[in-house]
């Protein structure tokens, strides 16, 4: 029996269109399980703390668990890793933030290349880093503890959450800018460094603010500015440290990437997943306790972010001669 040249047309159509019911299906049943989402540094810290309260959300909106997994080590690069080769199937998904951006040049081999070997989701979140002080520290401003600084030359110690962070650059650039001498000690992860800041192990602490705004609240360190250009509204009264330190801005962002070969019907769920739960005034409050403002965006639009921020923080690395330790 022959076909009709139309009726053979409509089945081969039919079954080219096969696969892709196939994965619309498949992306419109996502998740069937829980989704790991990779955090790159220890728990306790502001990236830790920021998962854990949208992964909440998302788990109330979506039905599964998103299982937070600390994978520390390298300035973020060994959680990365793993996650970057896992398989891109949508259950495994990564916290980006700027020190993704930094690593980028920072480490000169690295076995990935974040840019190639992701695929940008979602951003999350817009916030500030906060400069802080152990109490015993003489100084209750920023030029204060710059005039401190300079009668003591070579004998404070600023803590950051590791090499090539963003708090780490956010107090180099304060160097820079201030003619300060004071010795960056790396953590791994901002909790240990501020365990040792209460402790007086280390005099300063640059900090994303989540990780330290409840101690600054309760008195227990002394917050003395934010990087950011403007004050924030959780903690209204600590000045900027550009009003001190004219020209002084350093950003933070936090957002979400998956493996490269992620379908990009799983990628478009999560992403309107995403930005429906940074919708909610509930989640918009308890960002806003934390010191920042919810960023939605488009995958691309969150790709092009990081694309920015790896061009801008290359500049700086490369002129300031910072080295991975």
């Amino acid at each position: 029996m022959k076909l009709s040249r139309r009726r053979s047309l409509h089945l081969a159509v039919g079954a080219a269109a096969i696969p892709t019911v196939s994965r619309i299906s498949w992306a419109q049943s996502y998740p069937a399980r829980p989704v790991h989402w990779i955090v790159c540094f220890s728990p306790g810290g502001p990236n830790d703390i920021v998962a854990r309260v949208i992964g909440q959300y998302l788990s109330d909106h979506l039905g599964q668990q998103f299982i937070i997994e600390n994978r520390v080590g390298a300035g973020g690069n060994v959680g990365m890793q793993s996650a970057l080769s896992a398989t891109p199937d949508g259950y495994t998904i990564v916290f980006v933030g700027p020190n993704n951006a930094i690593n980028a040049t920072l480490y000169e081999r690295l076995a990935f290349d974040f840019i190639r070997d992701s695929v940008p989701v979602a951003g999350t979140m817009r916030l500030t880093n906060v400069m802080e002080v152990n109490l015993a520290v003489p100084a209750n401003n920023v030029a204060e503890f710059i005039a401190y600084a300079k009668a003591n030359p070579g004998k404070i110690n600023f803590a950051s959450g590791g090499v090539g962070t963003s708090p780490h650059l956010s107090g180099e650039l304060f160097k820079a800018m201030t003619g300060v001498n004071i010795v960056h000690v790396p953590y791994r992860g901002t909790a240990p460094a501020l365990t040792d800041l209460l402790a007086g192990q280390v005099q300063v602490l640059f900090d994303n603010l989540p990780g330290s705004i409840g101690h600054i609240r309760t008195g227990k360190v002394r917050a003395l500015g934010v990087t950011a250009s403007k004050r924030v509204d959780a903690i209204p009264d600590v000045p900027t440290i550009g009003e001190s330190v004219p020209g002084y801005e350093a950003s933070v962002w936090y957002g979400i990437a998956a493996p490269k070969g992620t379908p990009p019907e799983i990628v478009e769920n999560l992403n309107q997943a995403v930005n429906a739960v940074l919708a909610d005034p509930r989640l918009q409050a308890r960002l806003a306790e934390l010191g920042g403002q919810p960023m939605p965006m488009t995958p691309a639009e969150f790709g092009k972010l990081v694309a920015a921020e790896t061009e801008k923080w290359g500049k700086v690395i490369k002129l300031a001669g910072i080295k991975p330790e």
